[in-house]
């Protein structure tokens, strides 16, 4: 596939100038490559050229994916979780990028320690406050991340934010920022947040340029 091939270099090259540009080193940015409507034959090439962390936003499209697919892919869901879908998500993904509500932690934490298992979180922040989008408030992250620090079936690892749909990708700046400057406020000893998801196919660059070390990028990959 010589369009997936020439896709997946231009975006490695464009990560590459916006951490450069940052004084970043390339290698710290993650790409997770979003496969929604993305076929398994797609995916199985991208996994050729080098990807092989792969988000999906429904179980039920993803479902038949993971079955089909080599079992050493990780898997990252990235779009809203129902409570009633934890079971299957937390058999089959390596990361949940889209805790945004207590109810969902304390759902997540039931079935881990029902599993005898530990699910990698990241939570997801409103920093844009439209009112289409999931996530905390940012004024809401410190109370959570101290609710939620003790427990032993999820581990929080960072912070996740989807920017506005914008023409000119440059207006997605401040809520990047905003996500960075909050990671660098917390300062709970028992959490480590080490990673910062944000960015896609409009506004990925600006996001490494703002600290983002993991990207989810579906069109500017797929087509």
């Amino acid at each position: 596939m010589p369009a997936l091939e020439g896709n997946y270099k231009a975006v490695r090259d464009r990560i590459k100038e916006a951490a450069n540009r940052s004084g970043r080193d390339p290698r710290e940015v993650k790409i997770i490559a979003v496969s929604k409507n993305v076929s398994p034959e797609s995916i199985l090439a991208a996994k050729k050229l080098g990807l092989n962390d792969f988000g999906e936003n429904r179980l039920q499209e993803a479902l038949p994916k993971i079955t089909a697919l080599p079992a050493d892919i990780k898997w990252h869901f990235v779009g809203h979780l129902q409570t009633n879908k934890v079971r299957d998500v937390l058999d089959r993904f390596s990361m949940v990028h889209s805790l945004d509500r207590m109810s969902l932690a304390q759902a997540l934490e039931k079935e881990s320690r029902k599993k005898d298992t530990v699910m990698p979180v990241l939570v997801q922040i409103n920093a844009s406050g439209e009112a289409s989008k999931y996530g905390l408030a940012p004024e809401e992250l410190e109370d959570f991340l101290e609710e939620v620090k003790d427990f032993s079936g999820i581990k929080v690892r960072g912070l996740m934010t989807m920017a506005p749909l914008v023409d000119n990708p440059e207006e997605t700046r401040p809520v990047f920022a905003r996500l960075r400057n909050l990671k660098e406020q917390i300062n709970i000893p028992s959490l480590k947040l080490d990673y910062l998801s944000m960015g896609m196919t409009n506004d990925y660059q600006i996001a490494v340029e703002e600290g983002a070390n993991l990207v989810r990028i579906g069109t500017a990959i797929f087509g």
